[in-house]
C-alpha cells in the first residue's frame, strides 16, 4: 500500500452564499490559477557514509535514489546510474542514513496538562473537547516528524481523523495508522469508574450510537458478542487500520486489576473474526497471564505490554507468530517517579507491573519473538528512549534499530505499506543522521542529531527546509 497526497479543490464556506461550494481550481496559492503544470518525476540522490537498511548489515559509502515517493535504487556511490545523475535531480550528502522510525504504541489524545482529571485521567475520555486535542496533536505530529518518526500506530485516540488532515496536506505529521476507539468491556480498562455508569455508557457505550454521533471517543464500551461485532465494524467505518481490544485490566484505570482477563473467549474471537474479514488485525492490551493466553489463543496479531508473561505465554506467542509490542520506557518512567504525583492505586499497580515486565521482555528477546517498539505516549514525546530500553533489555543495537523500523509494519498486517526498510520499491521514508546509531542508539534521542527527514520522498527537515516541509502551503504574499 502506497500513500499519496491527493490535490483537489478545497470545499469553501461562504456566509454570503449561505453554504459551501467547491471552486473549479485546486486551493493552492503557490500555483498560478491557469498554470498547465506538466507532471515530472522528482529525483533525489542521497550519498552517505553508512547506510543502515533496517534489516541487515550496514553498507559503507552507499547511495540511495528516490523517484517521487519510492526508493528507486541503492548501491555504491561509484555506481549511481546515469539516468538519475544526468537528469535534473536533488543531491544530498549525509553521514548516516536509515529508515524513518516507527512508533507502534502511541495515543492520539492530548488532554489539558493542567487538568488533574479528578484523580482519574480517564474522565478526559468524556470531557476533553476533540478540537482542543486536535490542536495539541497538530504540534505533537510535527514534533514527531522532526524527531525522525515517519510512521505512528495510534492504539486508541483521534488518529483516524488526524491521519486524514495529514494526508490532505493541511497539517504536517507522520503516516498515521489508527485503531480509532479501543474496545473495552463495562468495568474494564477503558471504563471511567469515577463517573456514574449511566453517564459513561451514554457517552461511550456502543449501544448509544445515535443521530449526530460520530463514535469518535477514545474508548468504546461493548458487552456481548453482538456489541463486539458492531463495535469492530464501527471503527473500521471510521477509518481504523486495525482494532484495539483491552483484554486485561490496566495500570492507569481506577478499579480494575491488571492480573485479570477481560472479555470472554467468544467475545475476543468475534472481534478477531470481524477484523480479519475486513483485512485488519487486532492488537490486545494485556498484562496478566490469563489475558495474554486468551488473546493469543483468539488470534490477535500483537500483544501490548505483556507484563506477566511466563514461558507458557512465550511458547504460545512463538507458535502463533504473535508480535510483542514492548512499552518498556514508560514502565521505567513510572518507577522513576517514586510514586510522586501519581494516585496511590496507580502507583501500586505500576510497581507490580514494572517489576515483572522486564523479566517477560527479556524472555521474549531471548526466545526470538518478533518485537516492535512503542512508548505508550502521545505524539511529540522523545520516543527514541524506547530504543535504548530495548538495548538495556538485551537487544543488540542493530536488533533494536530493526525493532524500531523494519518490524513496525508487522503491527498492522495487510494495511501496512512497504516501509521500515531501505529497499528498492519501498516507500521513501528516510532519515539522515549526524551521529552513528549503530554505535550508540541514544543519538536518536537528540533531535539535533536528526538532520534530515524525508517522508514519501518529500523532505520535511534539512538545511534550508521550512517548518512545514520543502514548500509552504501559504502564499508568501499573504
Amino acid at each position: 500500500m502506497t500513500r499519496r497526497l491527493v490535490e483537489k479543490p478545497a470545499q469553501m464556506y461562504s456566509s454570503t452564499l449561505g453554504g459551501t461550494f467547491k471552486p473549479k481550481y485546486p486551493f493552492n496559492p503557490l500555483q498560478d490559477d491557469n498554470a498547465d503544470v506538466e507532471k515530472k518525476v522528482t529525483i533525489t540522490v542521497i550519498k552517505t557514509g553508512l547506510l543502515i537498511p533496517g534489516d541487515g548489515e550496514p553498507i559503507k559509502d552507499a547511495a540511495l535514489v528516490m523517484a517521487d515517493k519510492l526508493i528507486a535504487w541503492i548501491g555504491p556511490q561509484s555506481s549511481i546510474p546515469s539516468e538519475y545523475t544526468d537528469s535534473p535531480h536533488r543531491s544530498h550528502a549525509v553521514p548516516y542514513l536509515m529508515p524513518g522510525l516507527w512508533e507502534c504504541h502511541a495515543h492520539f489524545m492530548f488532554g489539558s496538562p493542567s487538568d488533574a482529571g479528578n484523580k482519574d485521567p480517564y474522565v478526559g475520555f468524556i470531557t476533553d473537547h476533540p478540537s482542543e486535542s486536535g490542536a495539541r496533536l497538530t504540534r505533537g505530529c510535527w514534533m514527531a516528524l522532526q524527531r525522525g518518526y515517519t510512521s505512528m500506530r495510534d492504539v486508541a485516540g483521534l488518529g483516524c481523523e488526524i491521519s486524514k488532515v495529514i494526508e490532505e496536506g493541511t497539517i504536517v505529521g507522520p503516516n498515521v495508522y489508527s485503531s480509532g476507539s479501543c474496545l473495552s468491556q463495562t468495568a474494564g480498562h477503558g471504563d471511567v469508574f469515577s463517573m456514574p455508569a449511566g453517564d459513561v455508557l451514554l457517552n461511550l457505550g456502543v449501544s448509544q450510537i445515535r443521530p449526530g454521533h460520530f463514535g469518535t471517543s477514545t474508548s468504546m464500551l461493548v458487552d456481548g458478542v453482538d456489541e463486539c461485532r458492531r463495535a469492530a465494524r464501527l471503527q473500521i467505518r471510521r477509518g481504523a487500520k486495525f482494532i484495539k481490544v483491552l483484554a486485561s485490566g490496566g495500570v492507569m484505570s481506577v478499579s480494575d486489576n491488571p492480573m485479570y482477563a477481560q472479555f470472554s473467549p467468544k467475545e475476543l474471537e468475534v472481534i478477531v473474526e470481524e477484523a480479519t474479514r475486513m483485512g485488519r488485525v487486532v492488537a490486545a492490551h494485556v498484562h496478566g497471564k490469563p489475558g495474554i493466553m486468551a488473546a493469543v489463543e483468539a488470534g490477535v496479531t500483537t500483544v501490548e505490554h505483556v507484563s506477566f508473561a511466563d514461558q507458557e505465554c512465550i511458547d504460545l506467542m512463538k507458535k502463533k507468530g504473535t508480535v510483542y509490542v514492548a512499552t518498556r520506557a514508560v514502565m521505567d518512567m513510572l518507577l522513576g517517579t517514586g510514586g510522586e504525583g501519581i494516585p496511590k492505586h496507580v502507583w501500586e499497580k505500576a510497581k507490580l507491573c514494572a517489576e515483572n515486565h522486564l523479566v517477560a521482555y527479556q524472555m521474549a528477546i531471548k526466545q526470538g519473538i518478533p518485537i516492535a517498539l512503542g512508548t505508550d505516549t502521545a505524539p511529540g514525546f522523545n520516543m527514541a528512549v524506547e530504543i535504548e530500553a530495548a538495548v538495556k533489555a538485551g537487544m543488540s543495537n542493530l536488533e533494536a534499530l530493526k525493532a524500531a523500523t523494519a518490524n513496525g509494519p508487522l503491527s498492522i498486517g495487510l494495511q501496512a505499506p512497504k516501509s521500515g526498510q531501505l529497499k528498492v520499491g519501498y516507500e521513501a521514508d528516510v532519515i539522515g543522521l549526524l551521529e552513528n546509531p549503530v554505535e550508540d542508539v541514544r543519538v536518536l534521542q537528540k533531535a539535533a542529531n536528526i538532520g534530515w527527514v524525508w517522508k514519501g520522498g518529500k523532505i520535511f527537515k534539512g538545511p534550508g527546509v521550512g517548518p512545514w516541509g520543502e514548500s509552504s502551503w501559504l502564499d508568501e504574499s499573504w
